[in-house]
């Protein structure tokens, strides 16, 4: 039987997913697009038609993987709840967990920036947006009275550099700490960014408003 023919945008995406799939297994230096054309049965011309370079492939599938990520980390942020409770639910899901299959495909695209322009544009942005996102929520609940953060961007820079190194150390090292742990943690460095550096993030500081 042959195969179902796509449209463009699907077949974009199916191999962008077959791209990230191989990503993870094989890694950035030795990803092939013949894995990726292997992987789906079709022609490495087929590949090449839509993503005309390795280099290209590989920044488009970043892209479409931190895409699918941004819109999670959207739909948990605009919940219709305090700005505490939304920021602890985007902390605890980012947070590795010791399984960190996801974590390894961010590690290999960090690594890679280093050496491949595209790709690092494509992560800068994306990291951009991430970082605008939590910006956001932060301010918001400090002009709420939720907490008191006088430089909402750098909390999020902050919070993202120590879930991005402690994902390191997960994924890089294999390190035995339980889950609980890594989220207990997370929420440490969260009530510090907050004003509760001897609590958790869901309680108010002294003298925040309704206190």
């Amino acid at each position: 039987m042959g195969r179902v023919r796509l449209s463009v945008a699907e077949r974009r995406e199916e191999l962008l997913r077959a791209a990230v799939e191989q990503i993870e297994a094989r890694g950035v230096a030795a990803v092939r697009i013949a894995d990726v054309a292997s992987a789906l049965g079709v022609s490495n011309a087929l590949v090449l038609y839509h993503f005309s370079t390795k280099e290209k492939l590989v920044a488009a599938a970043f892209a479409y993987a931190a895409e699918g990520d941004l819109a999670h980390l959207r739909r948990v942020l605009g919940r219709r709840t305090t700005a505490v409770r939304r920021l602890r639910a985007a902390v605890h899901w980012y947070a590795p967990t010791g399984r960190a299959k996801g974590w390894r495909l961010w590690i290999e695209g960090w690594a890679a920036a280093l050496r491949e322009p595209a790709l690092r544009e494509v992560a800068q942005d994306l990291d951009r947006q991430w970082k605008a996102a939590l910006t956001g929520v932060i301010a918001e609940g400090a002009a709420a009275g939720e907490f008191r953060c006088a430089d909402p961007a750098a909390a999020a820079w902050r919070l993202t550099a120590f879930l991005d190194g402690l994902a390191v150390q997960m994924t890089a090292y294999a390190a035995t700490y339980p889950r609980a742990t890594l989220l207990s943690w997370a929420d440490e460095a969260l009530a510090r960014e907050l004003g509760h550096p001897d609590g958790t993030p869901g309680s108010p500081p002294p003298g925040a408003a309704g206190a």
